[in-house]
């Protein structure tokens, strides 16, 4: 603390606990969390435990939106779409770009990452990540790029008029 490794005004993470950090005593940091409540976290956890500084050097911060879509969309055109959606996100800036990236294939979709950059943290992430996908999910339905939704095959084999069929075998309660 000595160090002003954290300070007022900085976002900061410690176990469960996020929020901006409304002052520094000597016993605790008072912590101010995105639900209103003013966490007192003792300096000893911000010393033992690990503590992330969203804003230490930089109030830039990455977010990541994982998503999906069906596996017969045009890829390309998912990531461009993506891309704009993202950018007309207003809390969304512009340098650095955001980027979509392709991360796998699912069992009923191709999943990717949407990477984007805010400046303003203590304005909360959750909030603006949702943004992001109503954005997406917008951009994809004008666009009819399909999301994607669990599919099963079934095959069903019948069995050949000659060849034996299962027998029942009786259980104790009948």
């Amino acid at each position: 603390l000595m160090e002003r490794s954290i300070k007022p005004g900085d976002v900061i993470e410690v176990g469960n606990t996020f929020g901006h950090v409304v002052s520094l005593s000597a016993r605790y940091a008072s912590v101010l969390g995105r639900d209103g409540k003013e966490y007192l976290i003792p300096n000893e956890n911000l010393i033992t435990n690990q503590v992330i500084n969203w804003s230490y050097s930089s109030p830039l911060v990455r977010v990541d939106a994982p998503f999906g879509v069906a596996d017969a969309s045009d890829l390309r055109e998912v990531r461009a779409l993506a891309i704009e959606a993202c950018r007309r996100v207003a809390r969304v800036i512009e340098d650095p770009p955001p980027v979509c990236h392709i991360t796998g294939f699912g069992d009923s979709s191709v999943n990717l990452v949407l990477r984007f950059w805010i400046d303003d943290p203590v304005r909360g992430v959750t909030n603006i990540k949702g943004e992001v996908y109503l954005a997406l999910w917008e951009s994809f339905r004008d666009n009819d790029i399909e999301l994607p939704f669990p599919q099963r095959e079934v095959h069903i084999h019948r069995s050949k008029p000659d060849a034996p069929q299962p027998q029942r075998v009786a259980n104790d309660d009948d």
